[in-house]
């Protein structure tokens, strides 16, 4: 009951500040309605108005409803197709996967991809880390343009098995045999999925 009262508190909060900044911009109120009788749906259509009237710049948009960068196309060699792909990517978000070679516990995997991210890091890579399993691991970038080097990097390293990007998967240093490619691309993008919503769930 208090926690319905405190919903009920907040709301009523809410709705006075907006209708205040709302009249003082020189608004009517369109439905005549006293503020208590507001239900969710009026307190939504209220908020979609405010956020209508802020002039909100391009920079502050969450990312989905930012315009893709302009891609010149005069720029791009066709015979290097992952330089359309960064450019496509530059100021998206991007997630990069990588394997931890052997058999680690997820408390190795966590020493190991942290090095990583420590070096990326000192390299000035704005990435965080994700280690979704006992030898996954996703670095995300703010910026996906960077992600090939990023790429470049963990597959240098000695415990390094794969890394993918963009649904590409390259192997590292520390890559075996074993199990044809065909088959291993194929689990490694199943495992991708999964991955890639456990990490989303984190955030």
């Amino acid at each position: 009951m208090a926690a319905g009262g405190w919903r009920w508190h907040s709301r009523l909060v809410l709705c006075a500040c907006l209708l205040s900044v709302w009249s003082a911009r020189g608004g009517e109120n369109p439905k005549k309605k006293d503020i208590r009788d507001y239900n969710d749906a009026d307190m939504a259509r209220l908020l979609e108005q405010w956020e209508e009237d802020d002039d909100i710049e391009e920079g502050d948009l969450p990312e989905h409803r930012r315009p893709p960068p302009p891609v010149d196309f005069s720029k791009v060699d066709p015979s290097k197709p992952e330089e359309l792909l960064k450019m496509s990517k530059k100021g998206r978000t991007l997630m990069v996967f990588a394997t931890v070679s052997g058999d680690p516990t997820e408390k190795e995997t966590e020493e190991i991809t942290g090095l990583w991210q420590g070096s990326l890091f000192n390299a000035n890579f704005d990435l965080q880390r994700f280690v979704v399993g006992s030898n996954r691991v996703i670095f995300m970038l703010r910026d996906g343009s960077l992600a090939w080097e990023v790429k470049d990097f963990l597959v240098g390293q000695d415990r390094c098995a794969d890394v993918t990007v963009e649904g590409q998967v390259f192997p590292g240093r520390a890559a075996g045999g074993g199990q044809p490619e065909q088959v291993k691309q194929n689990q490694v993008k199943k495992g991708n999925k999964k991955d890639a919503n456990r990490a989303k769930q984190e955030l």
